[in-house]
């Protein structure tokens, strides 16, 4: 099986340009392609993470990839997904950003000689004369194709900025000047992003003359990509300062039943016929696969010692640790408030409340919403991520 083939089975490709071209290029180890990356935060977050895993998968195949800092195109603002315009950054922001970026990414992808490239697409785009790029490039695209375009539709009835109408023109000279410049012949995405990857080849195309092709990934758990690395409490960080290993390995741990496979086809390395052996397990083993799923993950990203600290912190915490701590409590505190408050968890009857109306409490796997919900002799009380308490009845 090629590479092709295995990203397929995976689940990961969406849609493609020139299919029997791209499989010849990725399974041959033919392929530079390039995925951009916008710095609008100081660190990647899970929304990368599946980019990432293709490119480090790619360019274990052979294939080179051409990592792309968005600092050029972060001063506009992808409008794809967006129900409004993007805050915009000072040059210092971006700046910062793109070294954060930077940093991260060298975890997952290899650069060096014949290798992965990291380029900044500022050094071409802030250059740019406009009234040249409206003669040289503007020619080639119609107002009417562009509003044809999802990422536009979905934003015209609450107003598209002028200023976010010209990312696709951007995003198009990205993959025409990577062609010109380091070579590129194709581009990677999301599949949100497939009106501006056509651009590119079009332009390309026309302007050069040369064979450019474009395939995004299927973004997900859902169709645009957007619950993905969402929490209550906002992104789920690669950052382990902005978002813990532990809790890195949580959310992973904790995603919907019927995403555990998919998220294991697509993110993790594990061979695809141990994959299949997996999905023929019984329904009462979905916790080993979850586990299975936010160990592996975690390796990734934090490495192997930090993602088995974190799994042996959450075996201690929900799984019946030798170290979890003990409080011996009236069996006559059998239902949750009165519960909280003899061992200590909470100071009063008030504080439990708020807390499960909150969502602050679990008990065991499961999250309390009922304030006179049963508590049962050894079950494990949980506040928030860090205080877990096992109860014993007297």
């Amino acid at each position: 099986m090629g590479i092709y083939e295995e990203l397929k089975a995976r689940g990961l490709i969406a849609q493609v340009t020139d299919e029997e071209e791209i499989r010849q290029l990725i399974n041959n180890g033919g392929a530079r392609f390039y995925i951009g990356f916008d710095p609008t935060a100081d660190s990647l977050h899970v929304g990368h993470f599946m980019a990432l895993c293709l490119m480090k998968r790619l360019q274990m195949a052979g294939n080179k990839p051409v990592v792309l800092i968005g600092g050029g195109t972060g001063h506009i603002g992808d409008p794809s997904g967006r129900t409004d315009m993007r805050t915009m950054m000072t040059d210092e922001v971006i700046n910062c950003n793109c070294e954060c970026f930077k940093k991260q990414m060298e975890r997952f992808i290899e650069f060096g000689d014949d290798k992965a490239i990291m380029v900044n697409n500022a050094e071409w785009l802030l250059k740019l004369n406009y009234v040249d790029l409206l003669r040289d490039v503007g020619a080639c695209f119609t107002v009417n194709n562009m509003l044809r375009a999802e990422c536009y539709k979905q934003r015209m009835e609450k107003g598209l900025s002028f200023l976010e109408f010209n990312y696709m023109i951007m995003q198009a000279y990205d993959f025409w000047y990577l062609s010109e410049h380091y070579g590129c012949n194709m581009q990677f995405g999301g599949d949100d992003q497939w009106s501006n990857m056509l651009a590119g080849t079009e332009l390309i195309r026309k302007k050069s003359g040369k064979d450019a092709y474009a395939m995004t990934i299927t973004l997900l758990l859902n169709s645009e990509g957007k619950k993905m690395g969402k929490t209550a409490k906002g992104a789920v960080w690669l950052d382990e300062k902005k978002t813990s290993p532990y809790d890195f390995y949580q959310y992973w741990r904790n995603v919907d039943d019927a995403d555990v496979m998919k998220c294991i086809k697509m993110l993790t390395f594990i061979p695809l016929e141990e994959i299949e052996e997996m999905e023929g397990w019984d329904a009462s083993r979905i916790n080993e696969k979850k586990a299975i799923l936010a160990y592996e993950l975690t390796k990734l990203v934090h490495g192997e010692e930090k993602a088995a600290a974190a799994r042996d912190q959450a075996l201690a915490a929900f799984g019946g640790g030798a170290n979890l701590p003990e409080k011996i409590i009236s069996a006559e505190c059998g239902t949750i408030i009165p519960a909280l408050v003899a061992a200590g968890i909470c100071a009063s009857n008030g504080e439990a409340r708020r807390l499960i109306m909150q969502g602050g409490v679990s008990v065991n796997d499961d999250k309390v919403t009922d304030i006179n919900a049963p508590v049962n002799d050894g079950d494990v009380i949980h506040k928030g991520k860090k205080v877990h308490i096992r109860i014993k009845f007297n």
